[in-house]
């Protein structure tokens, strides 16, 4: 679908209800697949997460989970522990080029029989399950917080627990508090200090019900719309926590900065552009939220403030090359990019070219981080059904607000 954005302007007043986290989600599934006895309400709608429901019940010796790369780490563990099973795990051509060594030699290293079937250190995986005997490990932790997460949630099922040993400065730590924190809420036990995380085993399977709270990731791109709005406009999302396990909940403080302001009321939470006063440059670390910087260069472009970004080293392994894919996109506005290995430099961002076709690279984020330019100018998005990978709702929405959108 190659959709057209109109240059837009917004309702002053919306509703929008997300989804449960898709990081959430696929940690709770997971789990609920170990521990039938758990209840899961409000998952997620996302492609990752209907790929990885469906894994979790297939029969079949091949499991395809495409695009879902959150899926393939947590399956490749799960999938080594089930006893007496052998799996062909595979995905998508550009799921075939992302690498998975890390997690497979530790996996290794605690007993796991996992064979490449094709090329070393990529899917697709030959996974034979059995009861894994060794219970310590060492991971090198500033490649992925999913190959730390993948062994966690794996770890419940080990006779002596797991002590995993991390080598390095750990990438995204929120997202292996939010891991601990689910595994916590059921009852296993855990600590994390230094670079050792422990957790011990679990045999309990007392029923438990677990509600996902919605995606901050995904109310990423409403931030992003509302700090590109005039002062007052306002949109109220659906369902978050103040206590939030989610890294990306950091959206709250950064769009403070662009003039957004949230308020929390009950479950809901309100975003409301309050001023027009903005920094010259927005200097940040997103080593523990790197999912966001899509959303932040993209708002920065639309409201002309320079940005520095940093921590972005997982971003070349996702999707796409997500900083050659930012810097190849936003050139086409007539702005210059400057990107390293980690970082991402936006320099005098000027007025915006209109008429641009972006290249969404099969990127979800890619997709939707664009979209809120709509309401400074006129440009069209290629393969835009894309979003569905995590949020298939997100063109109904963006009509819902007043965004002008024609597909062709």
């Amino acid at each position: 679908m190659h959709l057209f954005l109109q240059h837009s302007k917004i309702n002053p007043s919306t509703d929008i209800t997300i989804t449960g986290s898709k990081s959430e989600s696929n940690r709770l599934l997971l789990l609920k697949a170990l521990f039938t006895n758990l209840e899961i309400n409000n998952v997620s709608n996302s492609d990752d997460s209907q790929y990885m429901l469906k894994a979790l019940k297939s029969e079949d010796s091949t499991v395809d989970i495409h695009h879902a790369g959150t899926a393939m780490r947590f399956l490749t563990a799960y999938f080594a522990t089930l006893e007496g099973k052998t799996t062909l795990l595979t995905g998508s051509q550009r799921m075939q080029e992302r690498p998975i060594k890390i997690l497979v030699d530790a996996l290794r290293e605690l007993g796991a029989d996992i064979v490449y079937d094709k090329e070393e250190g990529y899917p697709p995986l030959r996974i034979t399950g059995k009861t894994l005997k060794n219970d310590e490990v060492r991971l090198k932790a500033n490649v992925s917080s999913q190959y730390i997460s993948a062994l966690l949630l794996m770890a419940t099922k080990l006779k002596n627990g797991l002590k995993l040993h991390l080598d390095g400065k750990i990438t995204s730590v929120p997202y292996i508090n939010m891991t601990l924190s689910l595994l916590n809420q059921i009852g296993v036990e855990t600590s994390f200090e230094g670079q050792l995380i422990e957790v011990k085993p679990y045999l309990d399977t007392v029923s438990k019900i677990l509600t996902v709270e919605s995606d901050w990731s995904s109310a990423s791109y409403f931030y992003s719309i509302i700090a590109l709005s005039s002062v007052g406009t306002q949109i109220n999302l659906s369902t978050y926590k103040k206590d939030s396990l989610q890294g990306d909940a950091v959206l709250q403080a950064i769009y403070k900065q662009l003039g957004v302001t949230t308020t929390f009321v009950g479950s809901n939470i309100n975003l409301k552009k309050t001023t027009t006063q903005l920094p010259d440059c927005l200097n940040l670390d997103l080593a523990n939220a790197p999912d966001i910087a899509q959303t932040i260069v993209v708002s920065c472009l639309g409201l002309q403030v320079n940005c520095n970004l940093t921590g972005l080293h997982t971003l070349k392994i996702k999707e796409t090359d997500r900083l050659e894919a930012l810097k190849n996109e936003i050139n086409k506005f007539g702005t210059a990019i400057e990107i390293t290995n980690d970082s991402l430099h936006l320099l005098n961002p000027k007025l915006l070219t209109p008429n641009a076709i972006i290249e969404t690279y099969n990127d979800h984020r890619m997709a939707m981080a664009f979209a809120p330019l709509a309401l400074r100018t006129e440009f069209s998005i290629k393969e835009a059904e894309v979003v569905s990978k995590s949020f298939p709702d997100f063109w109904e929405n963006l009509k819902q607000l007043g965004f002008n959108t024609t597909e062709s």
